[in-house]
């Protein structure tokens, strides 16, 4: 079989081992779930209930604000405590905060699609924003924007990321290997939601199970594709991905869209399966909590607006003292402050590292190897950026193309000296972003 991939990239250790078998349980119900009204990328949603309100599973609880924006749905059916500001993944945030009544009562306006063959696009589009589906491998953008495209901008293909290149993530695999039909059938409402004829799953060769099974749930259905891709970091970024299932490349400062091309993850097209099949929106997910700290690690499916503390409780605790907590992946993940904040729809994953592997490496000066640019997955140079980011000096880096930077952390993995470029990279983008909102202002 031959392995597509990209140029560039790394190879950290996959440390996959302990969550890639179990299948994935549901976690524990909350007694409470704090739900953030912003759980995308994009303007927070509006809130609809105050406190005293009953509400129940699948409730409209924030309306969208803007076009870049996603409804929030209630996970549990009880009594609303509070709207008030509480601690989320990147600080602090408004969040409609439930008591869990436990009887998980549906609401009544939750009803199941009709079969995807009888949707017309619109309708999948419709569905799609509705349920405040986002993009479910992180980023969280909005997925129905990517569905509706401008009219000058023909998609010809929809590809599912399942490559999973994240260390330590097992979520999208158990999904992959536990519910393909799942997979396929919301690959196919999503071709039909923009008319493309074509569909690849791109997934990694160190899950040839995941590749198999996907296969098996494809055969039957025309114009859908499974790409094995070689095992590299960070294969499973939009631009990089799109490279390896189909030879196009992004231009830079361009979109997917501009080659034709909308991206998705492996489980925003599940959550639109389920969608369509049952009428409830994206209220839960799959998570991986795993770690050197965490005793007994899991994949659980959890009720959006779950605490993290509750979470750890579940999976036994700490089994020492953590040095680091991230929500997400190693490369990518965010580092956590404290424990009791909500699992949201990106929250890929808990990863909980004890204190040796957490402690990072003092920065040492440059010793000009050029590793940093060989690897590159952007074809960018980190140490200039780098440098010219650390004497505040952004309009050099948006010359070398800052804004390319898809802050994937390749270079800062594999920095000798260990300088501190991804961060000082993503200062640089700040202040490039912040300059020109000023200036279009």
């Amino acid at each position: 079989m031959k392995f597509s991939t990209f140029k560039g990239g790394v190879h950290p250790p996959h440390r996959k081992k302990s969550t890639e078998k179990l299948a994935v349980r549901r976690a524990n119900e909350p007694k409470m779930v704090y739900i953030p009204l912003q759980q995308h990328i994009g303007a927070p949603a509006k809130a609809l209930v105050k406190p005293g309100d009953q509400v129940k599973v699948g409730q409209l609880i924030g309306e969208m604000q803007g076009f870049v924006c996603a409804p929030i749905h209630s996970s549990v059916s009880g009594v609303v405590k509070k709207v008030a500001q509480s601690n989320v993944t990147n600080g602090t945030g408004l969040c409609v905060i439930i008591e869990n009544d436990m009887k998980n009562e549906i609401h009544e306006d939750i009803k199941p699609f009709k079969p995807v063959e009888e949707l017309t696009g619109e309708e999948i589009v419709q569905i799609v924003k509705n349920a405040g589906i986002v993009g479910m491998g992180g980023a969280t953008f909005p997925a129905y924007v990517k569905l509706s495209p401008p009219k000058e901008k023909k998609i010809e293909y929809i590809i599912l990321n399942g490559a999973e290149c994240e260390p330590y993530l097992t979520a999208d695999h158990r999904l992959m290997l536990e519910e393909p039909e799942d997979v396929v059938y919301g690959l196919k409402a999503l071709m039909k939601s923009v008319d493309v004829k074509k569909g690849y799953i791109g997934i990694e060769n160190n899950k040839m199970d995941a590749i198999k099974a996907m296969q098996e749930a494809c055969q039957g259905h025309e114009g859908i594709e499974v790409v094995a891709l070689e095992t590299k970091y960070p294969q499973g970024a939009e631009k990089q991905l799109i490279y390896a299932c189909i030879g196009k490349e992004v231009p830079s400062g361009g979109l997917p869209m501009d080659v034709g091309v909308v991206v998705n993850n492996v489980g925003t097209a599940a959550q639109l399966s389920k969608t369509i099949k049952t009428g409830l929106p994206l209220i839960e997910r799959i998570t991986t909590v795993t770690g050197s700290a965490i005793k007994e690690p899991a994949n659980l499916l959890i009720r959006v607006g779950t605490l993290v503390d509750e979470i750890i409780e579940e999976c036994g605790g700490f089994k020492e003292e953590p040095g680091k907590i991230i929500m997400g992946g190693p490369m990518m993940g965010f580092a956590q402050y404290a424990t009791d904040i909500p699992v949201v729809k990106g929250s890929s994953g808990i990863l909980c590292l004890n204190k040796e592997e957490a402690t990072l490496k003092q920065p040492q000066n440059c010793i000009k190897c050029g590793k940093c640019v060989d690897i590159c997955p952007a074809n960018l140079q980190p140490v200039y950026l780098s440098a010219y980011s650390l004497k505040n000096d952004f309009e050099k880096t948006e010359e070398f193309r800052a804004l390319d930077c898809i802050e994937c952390g390749s270079c800062s993995f594999i920095c000798p000296s260990k300088r501190p470029l991804l961060q000082s990279i993503r200062v640089a983008k700040r202040e490039i972003i912040a300059k020109r909102r000023k200036e279009s202002k």
